[in-house]
């Protein structure tokens, strides 16, 4: 799922408006950083610690089951997000030319739903792998998305004067909570 998910979203990173800002390098490297890592965790296990293979919970069908449809929900649901972004939609923070504020479709729900599917699907891989290296994956998703976040609200709050009504009426993340 994963694999399919990469494909669609470097085919639909290629026709997007272009940049008027950009997040600087510094920045960037502190969300990237703790993406990156977490790629590792999960894609790479040779690389690390006999100690991250270790299980968190008893292996079974149960839980990898669950976590194949919460990584399925998550990637559709980013996949819904970035779509309907269209234009706007870029993997670093970024002001478009003519950008403007979407708050339909999963924007509606969250205002971070790429980031919210993402997470959802991490989680499931997380419970798939059943192993330490999942939750200390999700835990370095989790901070790089945080950052990204606090970046995105910021550049969102400086460009769009509606955005603080939109911020105190959606939630960032988890759909009523966050």
């Amino acid at each position: 799922m994963w694999l399919g998910w990469g494909v669609f979203w470097t085919f639909a990173a290629r026709h997007t408006k272009p940049a008027r800002w950009q997040e600087s390098i510094g920045s960037r490297v502190l969300h990237v950083v703790p993406l990156l890592a977490c790629a590792v965790l999960l894609a790479a296990p040779h690389w690390l610690s006999p100690i991250l293979s270790a299980r968190v919970v008893p292996a079974g069908r149960l839980l990898p089951l669950l976590g194949a449809v919460m990584v399925a929900a998550g990637l559709g649901f980013a996949a819904w997000a970035r779509a309907h972004l269209g234009r706007n939609w870029s993997g670093i923070v970024t002001v478009k030319e003519d950008h403007a504020l979407v708050r339909t479709g999963p924007y509606r729900a969250v205002r971070h739903p790429i980031y919210t599917g993402l997470v959802l699907a991490l989680i499931g891989t997380a419970m798939a792998i059943g192993e330490w290296r999942g939750v200390l994956a999700v835990i370095f998703a989790l901070i790089g998305f945080l950052w990204k976040i606090r970046v995105e609200e910021r550049c969102m709050s400086e460009n769009f004067p509606e955005y603080s009504q939109y911020r105190q009426q959606t939630a960032a993340l988890i759909p009523l909570l966050y």
